[in-house]
């Protein structure tokens, strides 16, 4: 997140004096840019103020008197709201991942329970064949016992 200030705002956002900000930017101490002749001074640039304490294991103390610390929360506070935004960017990429899943499961779902409810309606109608064969063939063992037991008669009686 970038924010660029006019030098002479700059110099009143850190309490100094007009030249020691140009002898800064003459000195690379802040990334600055030129527009039409006029110097602009990026506030969260990776560039330290000189004399601002950030050594590891001590305490940042900021004087708001003359400007101390300043950039340094600035940039502290540009870096969080930076990770924010990827966090942000980070959950709502997994939302949509997790949605895009739901979907496909839904939709596999959806396609099991077509499928299975074509297999019941199968099952039940080879069922019902099944059932009309088996009648249909005790019918034809009663009518062959029927015709067969006339014809064994008839051949025993024959016969004795």
């Amino acid at each position: 997140m970038k924010t660029w200030l006019s030098i002479r705002a700059y110099a009143k956002l850190i309490d100094r004096d007009f030249d020691e900000v140009l002898k800064m930017v003459d000195a690379g101490d802040v990334v600055s840019k030129e527009e039409n002749g006029e110097i602009f001074i990026e506030t969260d640039s990776q560039e330290r103020l000189p004399g601002t304490p950030v050594r590891g294991g001590e305490v940042l103390k900021v004087d708001l008197e003359t400007g101390d610390g300043i950039q340094f929360v600035e940039k502290t506070i540009g870096t969080i709201l930076n990770m924010h935004e990827k966090v942000m960017d980070a959950k709502d990429e997994t939302l949509e991942t997790l949605k895009s899943e739901n979907s496909f499961l839904k939709d596999a779902l959806l396609s099991m329970q077509e499928l299975y409810d074509e297999d019941r309606k199968t099952i039940e109608t080879l069922t019902a064949e099944l059932n009309a064969t088996r009648e249909e063939l005790e019918f034809m063992k009663r009518k062959y016992r029927l015709m067969w037991g006339k014809v064994v008669e008839k051949h025993a009686g024959g016969d004795s």
